[in-house]
């Protein structure tokens, strides 16, 4: 895969209807109802395009960019794939992962930008995107109608499942460097297959993959059980702050707490479905405090509180079941204004039956 031509500034966000697609200026207005096939159709028109995602990428991210990219150059295009964070450790033995660069500025021409899970263009977080042909493809119910062409389908489990959708319409070779890669994105977007969009179908896109060569037992052991010695110890920091409030639960870690872990953005990741499954637990709250003493908050639930509606009410958004935003410090402030939020989102449970022992 080619390499991408960067900026030297290197350092390691209302879903549509499902399928739904917008026209921009210089699109294929004729597959107006149908957005495989103008998104096809615009990348066999061109040569040189740019994959990205939202910045912090997690395994559906980085597993849907690099399968992207390994279709681009099957159809004989160049793939330049950008992030705006490093990829988290785990995700780094991924088939051509180390083609991913890191930026803060990217430069074309490109003939167009193909964003995945991005419900804006801020959230990928990487600057000169503004000037390119936009391709939006996302399964967020947050996701936003920006792009020049729009696919977002918040039915599907991750947005792997949509690259896999495109891969099989261009009539491509799933190889098992592409499964490989997409059955990382649907194994760590559903949870381990726990909670978002899991249905029969989901099992099927599984199924399909494990042919196609994904080998799910490498793959679960890579992402499950091979946790950094900082994340062990930031989660035992944050498991000492938990607290329980009827069907709520949240814990939290300092600044303080991640430098005396040596901790990195990526120990977090997870760490809030400790609260969550607390028997009796319909939702639960991760709060990270960072270096300006704001709050990054990652929400959790067991899909009767619409976590994503609770997000975007703060500035972030998300899936029903997992979403996050920014919420300004201290740790009381923060506090308050999520459980706030999440105390309405259970009022209408019946009161928790207390187990005996």
């Amino acid at each position: 895969m080619n390499l991408p031509i960067l900026n030297p500034e290197f350092r390691s966000s209302v879903a549509a209807p499902a399928g739904e697609i917008n026209q921009g200026a210089g699109s294929c207005a004729a597959h107006a109802d149908n957005p495989v096939a103008a998104i096809l159709e615009k990348l066999r028109s061109g040569e040189r395009f740019l994959v990205c995602s939202h910045s912090r990428p997690d395994g559906d991210a980085v597993g849907s960019m690099l399968a992207m990219g390994m279709l681009l150059e099957q159809m004989g295009k160049r793939a330049d794939l950008v992030s705006a964070d490093r990829i988290p450790t785990i995700y780094r033995g991924l088939p051509g992962a180390a083609a991913i660069r890191t930026a803060m500025r990217v430069h074309g021409p490109y003939d167009a930008v193909i964003l995945l899970e991005c419900d804006g263009l801020e959230r990928a977080r990487l600057r000169g995107l503004e000037a390119f042909f936009l391709i939006n493809i996302d399964h967020h119910v947050s996701g936003r109608m920006y792009g020049s062409l729009n696919w977002i389908d918040c039915s599907a489990a991750s947005v792997g499942e949509l690259v896999h959708r495109l891969i099989l319409a261009a009539a491509a070779t799933l190889t098992p460097a592409m499964a490989t890669c997409l059955y990382t994105t649907v194994l760590t977007d559903t949870g381990g297959f726990c909670y978002g969009a899991t249905k029969a179908s989901t099992f099927e896109l599984a199924r399909r993959l494990v042919e196609a060569g994904a080998d799910p037992i490498a793959i679960a052991q890579e992402v499950c059980f091979s946790t950094a010695t900082s994340k062990i110890l930031l989660l035992g920091a944050a498991l000492a702050n938990i607290k329980r409030e009827g069907r709520l639960a949240w814990l939290w870690v300092t600044h303080q707490d991640m430098v005396r872990t040596c901790a990195v953005e990526e120990d977090c990741e997870g760490i809030v479905n400790f609260a969550l499954c607390i028997s009796g637990v319909e939702a639960a709250a991760f709060l990270r405090e960072l270096p300006d003493r704001r709050f990054r908050l990652s929400l959790r639930s067991k899909g009767k509180v619409n976590v994503a509606a609770i997000a975007e009410q703060l500035g972030g958004g998300g899936h029903e079941t997992a979403a996050g935003c920014t919420l300004e410090g201290p740790l009381s402030s923060a506090l308050e204004q999520i459980l706030a939020h999440l105390r309405d989102g259970v009022a209408h449970f019946a009161p928790e039956v207390v187990r005996s022992a």
